[in-house]
C-alpha cells in the first residue's frame, strides 16, 4: 500500500510540476510578445537579465527561510552552464524578436533530435529503430511548417539555429549538474541566477542596442508597458524554476517531448492574439505531423529497448548519487 502511495504522490507531483511549466512558459511567451509588439519593448536581453534578478531574488528569500540548503558547484562548471544558458536566451530571445510566434515554436521542436543527438553522443545511449523513425517523422513536420512558413527570414532562421543548440545544451546541462553534484532545483538556480542576472543587465543593453538600434535608458516608459515588463519579471520565477524541477524530475529529452502541449497552446493564442498571418493548412499538416511524431516517439522510448545505455557505467555512478538529489528534490516539493 505504502508503495503504491508514494507512486500516486510521485505522479500527482509530475503532473503538477508540468502545469506549472506549461502555465508560466505560454503566459511569458504570450506577455513578452504583448510588450515587444505593442509597446515597442525590444530590449530582450535586458528583459532576461531583469528576469534572472527577479529570480535571484526569490532564492535569496527562499534561502533565508531555510528551503535553500548550502550546497556546492564547481566555478568552471557554473561558468560552462552559464555560457550556454546565455546564449540560449539571447538566442531565443532574438528568434522571438525576428520570427513570428509559430516558426519560433516549431524551431524549439527541432530541440527534441537535437537532445536525442546529445543523449547519443554525451550519455551513450542507444534507440530503437522505431524511435530513430519517430524522430524522422518529427523533423519532416518540422520541415513542412518552415518551408511554408513564409515569414522566414535569413536572420531570423540563423538565431534560431543559435537558440535550438544552446537551448538544448543548456538543458541537458541542468539534469547533468542535478545528478552529478545532487543539486536539487532551487540549489541550482541559486547558483546560477544571480551570475546570469549580472552578465545579461550588463550586456543586454549593447547587445539590444547592436540589435535594434535603440537605447533601454531613451524607451519612452509608461504605466502599461512597466506593467507588462513586472508582469513578465513575475511570471519568469515561475518559468525558470519549473523548468529546472522539470528537466531535474524527467530528463531534457523528456521535457522536449512532453513540450509538444505548450507549443500548440502557444500557437493557437499566438494567432488568436497576434493574426492569422503565415497559418495555411501546410502549416497546420505539419504542426499534427510533427506532434504525431513526438507522440510516437514517447510510446517507442518507452517500451523496453526503445532507449537504453550502451554503458553502465554512468548509470552507476548516477545511481550512488540518486538518494543525495532525492533530499534535495523533498525541498522543491515542500517549497
Amino acid at each position: 500500500m505504502a508503495p503504491a502511495s508514494k507512486a500516486d504522490r510521485k505522479a500527482a507531483l509530475d503532473v503538477a510540476s508540468w502545469m506549472f511549466n506549461v502555465v508560466t512558459s505560454v503566459g511569458i511567451i504570450i506577455v513578452n510578445k504583448a510588450l515587444m509588439a505593442s509597446y515597442g519593448f525590444s530590449f530582450a536581453t535586458t528583459l532576461t537579465g531583469m528576469h534572472f534578478a527577479t529570480t535571484t531574488l526569490m532564492t535569496v528569500a527562499l534561502r533565508w527561510m531555510g528551503y535553500i540548503q548550502p550546497s556546492h558547484l564547481p566555478l568552471p562548471e557554473l561558468l560552462k552552464f552559464i555560457i550556454f544558458a546565455n546564449f540560449s536566451i539571447v538566442g531565443m530571445n532574438v528568434s522571438l524578436m525576428w520570427n513570428s510566434v509559430g516558426f519560433y515554436q516549431i524551431a524549439k521542436l527541432t530541440m527534441i533530435p537535437v537532445s536525442c543527438f546529445l543523449e547519443v553522443v554525451l550519455d551513450k545511449i542507444r534507440y530503437s529503430r522505431d524511435t530513430k523513425l519517430s524522430i524522422s517523422v518529427v523533423l519532416l513536420g518540422v520541415a513542412v511548417c518552415t518551408v511554408t512558413d513564409v515569414s522566414v527570414n535569413t536572420k531570423g532562421f540563423v538565431a534560431a539555429f543559435i537558440a535550438v543548440w544552446s537551448t538544448s545544451l543548456q538543458q541537458y546541462y541542468v539534469h547533468y549538474l542535478q545528478r552529478k553534484y545532487s543539486l536539487g532545483s532551487f540549489n541550482l538556480l541559486g547558483h546560477t541566477a544571480p551570475v546570469q542576472a549580472v552578465s545579461l543587465l550588463l550586456l543586454g543593453p549593447f547587445l539590444d542596442y547592436w540589435l535594434t538600434n535603440k537605447r533601454i535608458d531613451a524607451y519612452d516608459y509608461s504605466v502599461a508597458s512597466v506593467f507588462f515588463i513586472t508582469l513578465s519579471c513575475t511570471i519568469a520565477i515561475g518559468t525558470n524554476l519549473s523548468q529546472f524541477i522539470c528537466i531535474g524530475r524527467f530528463t531534457a529529452v523528456s521535457f522536449q517531448v512532453l513540450g509538444h502541449m505548450k507549443t500548440i497552446l502557444v500557437l493557437v493564442l499566438g494567432f488568436f492574439f497576434f493574426g492569422k498571418e503565415g497559418l495555411n493548412l501546410h502549416v497546420i499538416l505539419g504542426m499534427i505531423l510533427a506532434v504525431m511524431g513526438m507522440i510516437w516517439y514517447g510510446n517507442a522510448s518507452s517500451k523496453p529497448g526503445g532507449k537504453e545505455k550502451r554503458s553502465l557505467s554512468l548509470q552507476s555512478e548516477r545511481s550512488q548519487k540518486h538518494d543525495l538529489l532525492s533530499e534535495s528534490i523533498e525541498n522543491d516539493e515542500n517549497v
